[in-house]
């Protein structure tokens, strides 16, 4: 049986500090008054955590115009997400968690079984985040492609709620 926290839908988020892919650390205090798209995936360049970052680049726009702000989370150095920034010409902060603090705080530290090896890593999570800084939705079955369409359709339809 794990041990782990996860935060549920209602509850103030966890603040952080994290160093990030634009040479500064971001907390999510400072986002408040947006909402904030907190994503969490295994590792950069993977074929996976690749098609999700993509989506979320080529939907920044559309998030951006909804009023969310993008952030993804994983427990690789700053040096790697630049890189993976670079690569994939990424337009919103790629946040490193080397410590796999921020993960632990937001439940997405999970143990796996890969190919019969048991290990430890960030499970593919997302958090939408309120601009009252309160969670408003998680996203625990993830489609990585699809994904952005997926938010960018929840945050729509929140906003014609309005």
């Amino acid at each position: 049986m794990q041990d782990f926290y996860e935060p549920k839908v209602g509850d103030l988020a966890g603040d952080f500090r994290l160093p990030s892919s634009l040479g500064r650390d971001v907390t999510l205090n400072e986002q408040r008054g947006s909402d904030v798209i907190l994503y969490f995936y295994p590792k950069d360049d993977t074929p996976d955590c690749t098609a999700e970052a993509c989506s979320f680049r080529d939907h920044e726009g559309d998030l951006s115009k909804a009023g969310a702000v993008i952030l993804g989370v994983s427990t690789d150095p700053p040096e790697s997400h630049r890189k993976f920034q670079a690569k994939f010409k990424l337009n919103f902060p790629l946040l490193s968690d080397q410590t796999a603090d921020v993960a632990k705080m937001y439940g997405v530290w999970r143990e796996k079984n890969i190919s019969g090896r048991r290990t430890w890593g960030v499970a593919r999570m997302t958090y939408w985040i309120g601009a009252d800084g309160r969670i408003k939705k998680i996203y625990k079955k993830v489609d990585p492609a699809r994904h952005a369409d997926e938010i960018l359709a929840d945050l729509q339809s929140a906003r014609k709620k309005k």
